[in-house]
């Protein structure tokens, strides 16, 4: 059950959803033959917005990187006497 229309789905929604939690694969919903929605299990929704965040962070960590490598660094000095703390 990969793909449901959603009118099948609003008429079996346990099932629908039952399917999603025990085969940990979305379920698809469908209006007119393409996909508009999915149903999702619950944790695993949630592992895979860790696992996107956390994707973020490296990408964010690997872009400063970049930019220190680039630019090189302001000394710790320099950006408290910028903001009046020195």
């Amino acid at each position: 059950m990969n793909d449901v229309s959603v009118t099948d789905a609003r008429s079996r929604l346990a099932d629908v959803i039952n399917d999603a939690r025990v085969r940990h694969t979305p379920v698809f919903l469908t209006r007119r033959g393409h996909r508009v929605a999915a149903v999702i299990d619950a944790e695993d929704l949630e592992l895979l917005m860790e696992r996107a965040q956390d994707l973020a962070d490296i990408e964010a960590a690997e872009a400063a990187r970049a930019e220190i490598t680039e630019n090189g660094t302001v000394p710790w000095d320099e950006v408290k006497a910028e903001f009046g703390l020195a």
